[in-house]
């Protein structure tokens, strides 16, 4: 017995044993009801207040949540997940495709779905016009389960496979001759070894040193681990004396991995990745002869994160790293899968891979926390890798294949640039050179043999179909090329795959503002001029819109417009890029005229025209003749990492040399963007071409 703590003249049996404290009938509560007590079985308070006096075990468990089976149209394929579980998380769980550009803030309108059947709840959205609601259109974002349910993807939101900039054979013919001499990091060495006799009792490693040394390997440099060691005597007995021994070179030294009996095929075959912030791309190439096998590309899967690095970040920081490092390893496992079906390859003779990233990208996929780089002061946990093992990565190649990873020059600046400068030898020639990667973020590099800068300026994702309303890729189904007559204002578009159109991609979106620039469909702020009783003007909701394709036109049945939002986050992305050009400029003391070349990098540079990416102020105004386009530089880069230890050491030597210029509390930066806000640039006079084309 003892006395109530809330009333001392009370005497009261209960007591709160975790917190040591009498209560009365009349203050029976438990203090922490919702944490761990260890005292709670034997608990009178808990039982009084809580379980109504019951002993503990006639109280029922916490019944489990529903689950329910959601269905995905048309491939029929279905998950279970717990009901208020969002369709998102849904079509995530079931591995399925789906664009999700705003990592489910419900603000990009691209993961569109239709539901045929089931209870769903889903919040209200400006994102989804009256016919879409009517034909049952949700974001799968904001409709959670609240039942079975049948959904349909529909097809302007099914994530085609991407074009791919050649097949392996028409890839080695543009990349021979890059690369002479091959060495690459892991070498299968094949051995006839003496047995030993009474004359020559050496012990089975140092055999096998004296072997390799005869071999050319540099054995005063080179180690063995334990594992190889245990299983060395039986190896070594196994075929009659006869091995072959995996020699990994590393930075200062050499490392036996792996002593095994017989002597195996010679072939073997390495692995070069692109690991783009929206797709991948892999190369299977033969290590003997440098011939690429195959090329295959898709998706990262991490985009149903967020478009951009930082919601990347922001989703690692939220789900966890691994999550965002299981997303993009299925995507490059799975397109090394294809690669080695297509080519016939055994993926146990895959024993070199070279990964080229930004540095965030390569921070995901190796399960380094990123959080650091989206804080100031901007610093990644590593930017330069030893020789990794992809059994320790989670590549599905041979477990102790020799991973080189591209360094990394800073933050936002990353192995993907370093991999494009290998390729197009700029630091190594004499003029003056601008390099630009034009993609989710815009990398750009100013420089020579002597000296290199480098900066990072957030296109965001306007450029790769994100923040757009009809916005997508350069997938199947994209416009990718646009004209307009001057009188009827009708498009003549081209798209990819020679199909009907179901969106447009950024090449498109560049020749189709610049279109509406020169032929006064818009003026130079962004905002439309067109008579409002033009059959291609069009109100959406309170904006204005163009008609770029009417619905009889496209393969989703639905008018395809182009608004003002939407080319207001065109101006913005390329004000970006034009700034970063402008502020790397003025900081090595320079102008547009004293550069020599301008070379543009990048999936989304292949289809671009240079004279409609100049009319709306992406690019400078310069001599047409200096532009220059090469393809994808961070795979070619990567492939030829790949083959020679001369660049894989070039790499490190470039990432180095590198002076990286933060535009993040840059003040000159902000005030370049804010005068590139402008259809070409408020500053006329640095585009006297466009001036006088608009002037006409």
């Amino acid at each position: 017995m003892g006395k109530c703590a809330n009333h001392p003249d009370r005497e009261t049996s209960y007591m709160c044993m975790k917190h040591d404290k009498y209560m009365c009938e009349e203050c029976l509560e438990c203090p922490d009801p919702e944490i761990h007590c260890k005292f709670r079985s034997s608990c009178p308070v808990w039982f009084m207040d809580k379980r109504g006096g019951k002993n503990i075990d006639d109280i029922p468990d916490k019944p489990e949540k529903n689950r329910f089976k959601v269905v995905f149209m048309p491939d029929n394929k279905d998950v279970l997940v717990e009901e208020n579980t969002t369709l998102l998380e849904a079509v995530q769980a079931a591995d399925i495709p789906l664009n999700a550009s705003c990592n489910g803030k419900g603000v990009c309108g691209k993961c569109k779905l239709v539901v045929e059947s089931g209870m769903v709840e889903s919040a209200p959205t400006p994102l989804l016009n009256d016919e879409e609601k009517r034909k049952k259109y949700v974001l799968a974002c904001q409709t959670t389960v609240q039942g079975d349910v049948t959904v349909k993807i529909p097809e302007e939101v099914l994530e085609k496979k991407l074009r791919i900039a050649g097949t392996g054979k028409q890839v080695t013919e543009e990349l021979k001759g890059m690369v002479k001499g091959i060495s690459p990091m892991l070498s299968r060495i094949p051995l006839e070894l003496n047995p030993p006799t009474l004359e020559d009792s050496i012990s089975d490693l140092d055999r096998l040193n004296r072997c390799l040394k005869k071999s050319g390997v540099d054995i005063d440099r080179m180690n063995i681990g334990i594992k190889a060691m245990r299983g060395l005597a039986g190896a070594m007995r196994g075929e009659d004396w006869n091995v072959t021994v995996s020699v990994v070179k590393k930075k200062c030294s050499s490392e036996v991995l792996e002593v095994v009996p017989g002597n195996l095929p010679a072939n073997s075959f390495g692995i070069a990745v692109d690991v783009g912030t929206t797709s991948i791309v892999v190369y299977l190439v033969d290590m003997e002869n440098g011939s690429i096998l195959a090329a295959t590309s898709g998706h990262n899967r991490q985009a149903a994160c967020g478009d951009d690095v930082i919601n990347r970040i922001v989703c690692a920081e939220k789900d966890g790293v691994s999550k965002l490092s299981k997303m993009v390893l299925s995507t490059i496992n799975g397109l090394i899968n294809e690669a080695i079906n297509s080519a016939d390859v055994d993926r146990e003779q895959i024993d070199n891979v070279v990964i080229s990233g930004n540095t965030t990208m390569t921070h995901l996929l190796l399960g380094i926390e990123p959080r650091h780089i989206r804080r100031d002061p901007y610093i990644p946990s590593v930017s330069s890798f030893p020789i990794l093992r992809a059994e320790d990565i989670g590549l599905k190649v041979n477990p102790i294949a020799a991973v080189f990873v591209m360094p990394s020059p800073a933050s936002y600046v990353g192995g993907d640039i370093v991999a494009g400068l290998l390729y197009t030898g700029l630091h190594r020639e004499e003029p003056l050179t601008m390099f630009i990667d034009v993609g989710t973020n815009g990398e750009i590099v100013l420089g020579n043999r002597d000296w290199l800068m480098a900066a990072s300026c957030s296109a965001g994702p306007a450029f790769e179909g994100g923040g757009v309303r009809w916005g997508m890729r350069a997938e199947e189904g994209a416009i990718e090329k646009v004209s307009i007559d001057p009188e009827t204002f009708n498009p003549v578009v081209t798209v990819v795959g020679d199909t009907l159109p179901r969106g447009i991609c950024g090449s498109g979106m560049i020749d189709l503002i610049s279109e509406m620039l020169l032929k006064k469909i818009i003026q130079p702020n962004g905002k439309f001029s067109i008579d409002s009783t033009h059959p291609r003007y069009i109100k959406s909701g309170d904006e204005h819109a163009f008609i770029v394709a009417f619905a009889n036109e496209t393969s989703v049945e639905r008018d395809i417009i182009f608004t003002e939002s939407d080319i207001d986050n065109i101006i913005r992305s390329k004000g970006a890029v034009y700034a970063g050009f402008m502020v790397l400029l003025n900081q090595a003391g320079m102008d547009f005229s004293m550069v020599d070349r301008v070379i543009i990098t990048g999936g989304f540079g292949q289809f671009l025209d240079i004279d409609k990416a100049v009319t709306i102020g992406l690019l400078p105004d310069i001599e047409r003749s200096k532009f220059k386009y090469m393809g994808n530089s961070s795979i070619a880069g990567a492939y030829m990492a790949l083959l020679s230890e001369k660049y894989r050491k070039e790499a490190i030597e470039v990432s180095n040399s590198m002076t990286y210029i933060d535009f993040s509390s840059n003040n000159e930066f902000m005030d370049e963007f804010t005068s590139a806000l402008f259809l070409p640039h408020t500053n006329m006079e640095a585009f006297p071409n466009v001036k006088a084309a608009i002037v006409r």
